[in-house]
This record gives C-alpha cells, sequence and structure tokens, in this order.
C-alpha cells in the first residue's frame, strides 16, 4: 500500500520585504478597537448613552481603558445632562470635579428631573405609585421648576 505524503497548507503573505511563509492560521484583531485608531474608537463609544457607555467599560481591559482615558467621551455626555441640570453641573466643575465624576452625580438626578417637568408624575396619588422607580434627591430650585411645571399642566 503507498502512502502519500502528508502536506501542509501554508500561505504566502505580500509584504514590503518580499514574499513570505506563513500557517493559515492568523491571528486577527478580536474587536473594532484593536484594529481602529483610538480616535475612531472614542467615536463609536461616543454614540452610546451613559449607562451603555459604562456597560461597554467592563466589556473588556482595552475597551475600559479606551472608555476611562477619554475626557471627551464623558464631556459630551455630561453636557447632555447638563441640559436638564445646569446648576448642579456646573456646580460640580467649578469644585474642579471631572467630567466623569461629574456625569455620575448628575445623571440620575437628570432623568427623575426631567421625568418629573415632562409631567410623568403628574397623577402620582400615593408614595406607593412611585415604588420601584429610580429617584434621586433633588434641590429646592429644581422642585420650585417642577411645581412651576405642574402648575402650567
Amino acid at each position: 500500500m503507498q502512502h502519500e505524503p502528508t502536506r501542509t497548507s501554508s500561505v504566502v503573505h505580500l509584504s514590503g520585504r518580499g514574499p513570505s511563509l506563513a500557517s493559515t492560521k492568523r491571528t486577527e484583531p478580536q474587536n473594532f478597537a484593536e484594529s481602529l485608531p483610538t480616535e475612531m474608537s472614542v467615536r463609536i463609544f461616543g454614540e452610546l448613552d451613559p449607562e451603555s457607555l459604562c456597560s461597554a467599560a467592563c466589556a473588556c481591559k482595552l475597551w475600559h481603558r479606551l472608555i476611562e482615558d477619554s475626557e471627551q467621551l464623558w464631556r459630551t455626555q455630561c453636557l447632555l445632562v447638563r441640559a436638564v441640570c445646569q446648576r448642579e453641573v456646573d456646580r460640580d466643575r467649578r469644585h474642579g470635579l471631572s467630567w466623569k465624576v461629574t456625569l455620575e452625580r448628575n445623571y440620575t438626578r437628570s432623568c427623575v428631573k426631567s421625568d418629573w417637568l415632562r409631567g410623568r408624575y403628574s397623577h402620582v396619588r400615593s408614595a406607593e405609585e412611585l415604588s420601584g422607580r429610580r429617584m434621586a434627591p433633588l434641590d429646592a430650585e429644581t422642585w420650585g421648576e417642577i411645581l412651576e411645571a405642574e402648575l402650567d399642566r
């Protein structure tokens, strides 16, 4: 019985230094952040809302580093929160807090305040109706804004 010689497959890679042999097993980037410039990855992460951004930072070490190190990402998100909580954001920034910390301190507050101002809680009759909903402490000026909005409805 004749035996055929065992064949190994190889691929010829062309580079500036001339052709070379390499095995067919190629290591490709595991995610987009490995193959794109940092600026492009940050731009992609910039499309996420704050909750998704925090979740993405937990996905892998590379994403965590890119997200945590980007003041621009946190600044952009924080400026969106500032549209609702200008006093709070400006106060935190005056006290020297980073964009990320300012966002962390004011994100939930901005969601709650926005819901109140849009009338989401206009027809609440008791505290039990609010159980399970995310709440945050609001200052007297914010409660004044909410009361004005309720009176205008």
